[in-house]
Order: C-alpha cells, then sequence, then structure tokens
C-alpha cells in the first residue's frame, strides 16, 4: 500500500487530472445525451449542434473549476483572467480537435469512431500542456 501511496504521490498531479478528466468526459455526455434524449432532436442539424456545444459549455465549466481545485491546486486570486485562459485554451484545443476529424474522416477517409479515439488522445495531452504551462502556472514567489 505504501508503495501505491508513493507512485501516486510522484505522479498525483497526473493521476488526478486523468481522474478529472473522465469525470469531464461523463459530464459532457451526460449533458449531450440528457438534451437529446430529451428536448433536443439530434436529427436536426441545429439542434445537434446546440446539445453539442451545450454539452462542451458544461464540461468546460466542470474542468476548470476541478481543475483548478484538485488538479492543479490554484492559489490565484485573479480566477477571472485564469477562467478565461483556461477558455480559450479550450477553444484552441476545440479548433485541433475540428482540425483532426477533418483531416483524418473527411480527407484520409478513416474511420471516424478510430479517429475521434486518436483526436481524444491527442486533445487530453495538449489540454494538459496548455493547463500547465498557461492556465495554472505556478507564480514564481
Amino acid at each position: 500500500m505504501k508503495k501505491l501511496l508513493d507512485i501516486y504521490k510522484k505522479y498525483e498531479e497526473i493521476i488526478n487530472y486523468l481522474i478529472v478528466g473522465g469525470l469531464t468526459t461523463v459530464v459532457s455526455l451526460v449533458v449531450y445525451y440528457g438534451l437529446v434524449l430529451t428536448v433536443l432532436d439530434p436529427n436536426q442539424a441545429v439542434q445537434l449542434q446546440v446539445a453539442n456545444v451545450v454539452s462542451w459549455v458544461a464540461a468546460v465549466a466542470f474542468a476548470f473549476i476541478t481543475n483548478r481545485k484538485f488538479v492543479f491546486k490554484s492559489k490565484n486570486k485573479n480566477v477571472k483572467k485564469e477562467m478565461a485562459s483556461f477558455v480559450s485554451s479550450r477553444v484552441l484545443t476545440l479548433l485541433m480537435d475540428m482540425g483532426i476529424m477533418f483531416l483524418t474522416v473527411t480527407v484520409l477517409k478513416m474511420n471516424d469512431k478510430i479517429a475521434k479515439l486518436i483526436s481524444q488522445v491527442v486533445i487530453t495531452i495538449a489540454n494538459y500542456i496548455l493547463s500547465k504551462l498557461f492556465v495554472f502556472k505556478k507564480s514564481k514567489s
């Protein structure tokens, strides 16, 4: 048990990031499926995109709060600036995701399910790097 605790302490930030990322995915899926199974019709292009955007907003909000508190343990007093940086970085990786999907599925004719898995790995790594380096960077004091 002590060995597991030592490993956790050594990789705490990354382990917590993966846990929070998994929970963020659950939030996104629950909101999306909740909307398309109750009030929005996924066969209508606009309603499908509304469900997708609302689920993305819910996931980003959840991710900001949990990453700030449990992963990066930010003490930054300027929460609005930190939040703006976080949302900006997530918009950037959303655009990366869209670009990867366009390239792999539309241009290269890859299976969309496999392409989405590949994209999610790239996006998860990019989100972590952007959060670590630009959003929740530790101040040098």
